[in-house]
C-alpha cells in the first residue's frame, strides 16, 4: 500500500470539473503603465510565470484606489490563473494569493475562488501534474500567442477525495499540501542561499572608504583592451568545434577556427542578452561580440568577476530600437576598482586572494556537479516524485 492509499483509507476520488469546485472570474485591464509605486496590491498575469511561485503573501505591482474600482478583487485564499502566453507551459499557472488585503488583477487572468470544500494550495500542486497538462492542451488554443478560456479552464477535470465527508476531504487536502509545501520551501531555502553566496562575492568586490587599503576607481578602459569580434556568418562558417559566441550566453554554432586562446572575458554585443558576461578557458571565435583584454595589474579572472558584479548595469547600456545593442567605447567608461593601486606586488595578491574565494562561491552556486544547482535539481526531482505520488488519483 502506497502513501496515498493510506492517506485515503478507502475514501473515493471523485474528478469534477474545475467550474464545480468553485467560481471562476475572468479579469479585465490592467496594463503595467497604471502600475504605482504603493497603493492595493495588483497581480500583473506576466508575473505569475516570471515573478511568482506557486504562492504569495505579497505582490511586486499596485495600482491606485480609484484604478482599483475597475479591476476584479483577489480576495485571500483566491487563484489567480493566467490565460495567455506566447508557450503552452505558462499558460493556466496558478497563483494563490494568501496576503492580508483585498488584491486586483486584469486582462489574460481567471480568477479562482475556490468552495468551502476546496484548497486553493491543493488546486495549485494538482495543477503541476501530467494529468492536468494533458488536460490543458486539450482546451489551449492558438500558435503564436497561446489562450486557455475561464470557460475551457472550468471544464478541467480535479481530484477530490472524500467528497461525501468534507471535513475528512479538507484533511486529506491540507495532508497533500502540507507534505509538498516541505519541499517547495527547502528548494527556496536552497535557491536563496545561492542569492546570498552572490551577495558575499558583491561584498568582496565593494571597496570603499572604510576598506583597510581602500581601491582605486579607473574606467575600464585604461585597465584593458575592448576588441570587437570578427564579423562572421554561420554559412561562412567551416564545421568544428571552436564555440563560435556571438549574441548570447551560449555558443551560436561551431567553427574550425579560433580568434581568441586562453582565458577570455567575452561580453556579447547585440540581441536580448547584449551585455551578458562569459568566461572561457578554451580556444573561441568570437563573432557578434566584444572580448575584455585586461594589462598587467589586473588579473583577468578578477576583471571578469568585478564584470559579473555590474551586471545589470551592462544590460541597461543597452541602445537601439528592435535588436538592441551595446558598444564598446560605452563600456569602456564602467568604473573598476583595484585593491593596492601603489603597489601593484600587493594589488595582484589581493586579486588573487579575492578570486580564489569567489571561485569556491562560484564553484558552490553554480557547479553542475557538485553546488547547489546539483542540489537543487535533486530536491526538485524528489519533489515530483512525491506529487505525482501524492496526486496520482485513478480516473473512474
Amino acid at each position: 500500500m502506497n502513501y496515498l492509499e493510506r492517506l485515503l483509507d478507502g475514501a473515493e476520488v471523485e474528478w469534477k470539473p474545475l467550474g464545480e469546485l468553485g467560481e471562476l472570474v475572468r479579469g479585465n485591464g490592467l496594463p503595467k503603465k497604471d502600475f504605482t509605486e504603493t497603493g492595493v496590491p495588483a497581480i500583473h498575469y506576466g508575473q505569475i510565470y516570471t515573478y511568482y511561485g506557486l504562492s504569495t503573501i505579497s505582490t511586486i505591482s499596485f495600482v491606485s484606489p480609484e484604478k482599483a474600482q475597475y479591476l476584479k478583487k483577489v480576495n485571500p485564499g483566491d487563484v489567480v490563473i493566467t490565460n495567455t502566453s506566447e508557450n503552452i507551459e505558462d499558460v493556466g499557472t496558478p497563483l494563490v494569493y494568501l496576503g492580508k488585503e483585498q488584491a486586483v488583477t486584469g486582462g489574460h487572468a481567471t480568477i479562482f475562488k475556490p468552495n468551502k470544500n476546496t484548497l486553493g494550495m491543493y488546486f495549485a500542486y494538482f495543477s503541476q501534474t501530467p494529468a492536468f497538462e494533458k488536460s490543458k492542451r486539450i482546451y489551449a488554443k492558438g500558435t503564436k500567442v497561446i489562450d486557455i478560456s475561464a470557460i475551457d479552464l472550468s471544464k478541467i477535470p480535479i481530484p477530490i477525495p472524500c467528497l461525501d465527508n468534507p471535513i475528512k476531504s479538507l484533511a486529506i487536502q491540507a495532508e497533500i499540501v502540507r507534505i509538498l509545501d516541505t519541499f517547495t520551501e527547502l528548494t527556496a531555502e536552497l535557491t536563496a542561499r545561492k542569492k546570498q553566496y552572490n551577495h558575499y562575492r558583491d561584498q568582496l568586490l565593494n571597496f570603499d572608504d572604510i576598506s583597510p587599503w581602500g581601491g582605486v576607481i579607473k574606467p575600464l578602459g585604461e585597465m584593458a583592451e575592448i576588441k570587437r569580434g570578427t564579423s562572421i556568418t554561420k554559412k561562412n562558417v567551416k564545421d568544428g568545434v571552436i564555440p563560435v559566441i556571438a549574441g548570447g550566453r551560449t555558443p551560436a554554432y561551431f567553427h574550425n577556427l579560433s580568434n581568441r586562446k586562453g582565458q577570455t572575458i567575452v561580453i556579447a554585443g547585440s540581441g536580448a542578452y547584449a551585455g551578458y558576461v562569459t568566461w572561457w578557458e578554451q580556444p573561441i571565435f568570437v563573432s557578434d561580440a566584444f572580448t575584455v583584454k585586461p594589462f598587467a595589474g589586473l588579473m583577468p579572472k578578477y576583471c571578469f568577476y568585478w564584470l559579473q558584479g555590474k551586471q545589470q548595469m551592462l544590460h541597461k547600456m543597452k541602445k537601439g530600437v528592435g535588436v538592441p545593442h551595446v558598444y564598446p567605447r560605452d563600456v569602456a567608461q564602467l568604473p573598476i576598482q583595484i585593491p593596492h593601486p601603489n603597489d601593484p606586488e600587493k594589488s595582484l595578491s589581493e586579486q588573487a586572494r579575492i578570486v580564489s574565494i569567489i571561485d569556491k562561491f562560484d564553484d558552490l552556486t553554480n557547479s553542475i556537479s557538485t553546488g547547489l544547482p546539483r542540489e537543487i535539481e535533486l530536491r526538485q526531482k524528489q519533489y515530483e516524485y512525491y506529487r505525482d505520488q501524492l496526486l496520482n488519483f485513478p480516473i473512474h
